[in-house]
C-alpha cells in the first residue's frame, strides 16, 4: 500500500523541490499552501505523514496542528521551522508533532525521516514477533492496531508517544538515556534531546493517573527514563 504524505509548504522552490524526492520515493504526494487548505486536504486525505511547515499564510501551522490534534487525529507530523525558532518546535511537539527539522534542510533526509517514521509503525504495528498486547494494571496497549485504553477510556496517543510507551513497556525496568531513547525510538544518531523530554511529559499526562508524580514512567537520576511495573504480555 502505498503511503500518502501530505506536504503543507509557501515556498514553491522547496516544496517542489521536496514533491519531487517523494514521488521519486514512491510516496503519494500531496502538496498545499496554506493552513486553511492544508485542514481540508488533511481531513479529504488521511495522510499517513504530514510535512508542515510553521509560518503559513493565514492560519499557521502550529494552528493546523493544534485542531487536527484537537480531533484526536493521530498522523505522524514533522514540523519545519526557521533556524533559531527553538519556541516554535517545541511548541510544536507539546502540541504533538512526533519530529521536527529546522530550514535550511537536506530534502534527503527530510525523505529518511519520513521513512523511520513509516517503518516503526510498521514494525510495532506488523511484525509477528511482536506480543499482540501490553498489561499494566489498568494500562492496556494492542500492538497491532495502536491503540492504548486505561481503565476503560480510549487514550489517543501519536505515533511518537505510541512508540516512546512500546518500546519502555516491552523493556521494563530498564533505564535508557535520552540518547538511547533517540536512536532506539526516533531513528537519530544525533539531535536535540528536549524531543524526548516534551513527549515524555506529554505521554504521562495521558497514561499517569498523577503526572506530576509519575508511577509508570519514572525519571532515572543520571540515566535517564524507565517503565516501572509489572507487565503481562499476550501472543
Amino acid at each position: 500500500m502505498v503511503a500518502t504524505v501530505l506536504l503543507v509548504e509557501d515556498d514553491p522552490t522547496v516544496s517542489g523541490v521536496v514533491e519531487a524526492y517523494l514521488r521519486k520515493a514512491g510516496y503519494d504526494a500531496v502538496v498545499t499552501s496554506d493552513g486553511e487548505s492544508a485542514l481540508q486536504q488533511w481531513v479529504q486525505r488521511r495522510p499517513d505523514v504530514v510535512v508542515l511547515d510553521v509560518m503559513l499564510p493565514g492560519m499557521s501551522g502550529l494552528d493546523v496542528l493544534r485542531r487536527r490534534r484537537a480531533d484526536d487525529d493521530t498522523a505522524a507530523v514533522i514540523i519545519l521551522s526557521a533556524r533559531g525558532d527553538e519556541d516554535d518546535r517545541l511548541v510544536g511537539l507539546d502540541l504533538g508533532a512526533d519530529d521536527y527539522m529546522v530550514k535550511p534542510f537536506s530534502p534527503r533526509e527530510l525523505l529518511g525521516r519520513i521513512q523511520a517514521l513509516l517503518r516503526r509503525v510498521e514494525r510495532l504495528g506488523a511484525t509477528s514477533l511482536l506480543p499482540t498486547r501490553l498489561r499494566c494494571g489498568p494500562l492496556e496497549v494492542d500492538l497491532r492496531s495502536r491503540s492504548v485504553i486505561v481503565g476503560e477510556r480510549p487514550v489517543t496517543l501519536t505515533h511518537r508517544e505510541f512508540d516512546l510507551l512500546a518500546y519502555l513497556m516491552t523493556h521494563p525496568g530498564e533505564a535508557f538515556s535520552k540518547e538511547a531513547l533517540m536512536r532506539r525510538v526516533w531513528g537519530w544518531e544525533f539531535g536535540d534531546t528536549s524531543t524526548v523530554t516534551v513527549h515524555v511529559r506529554r505521554l504521562r499526562e495521558k497514561i499517569e493517573v498523577d503526572p506530576s508524580d509519575p508511577a509508570l514512567v519514572l525519571t532515572v537520576r543520571g540515566a535517564g527514563y524507565r517503565f516501572d511495573g509489572g507487565v503481562t504480555v499476550d501472543g
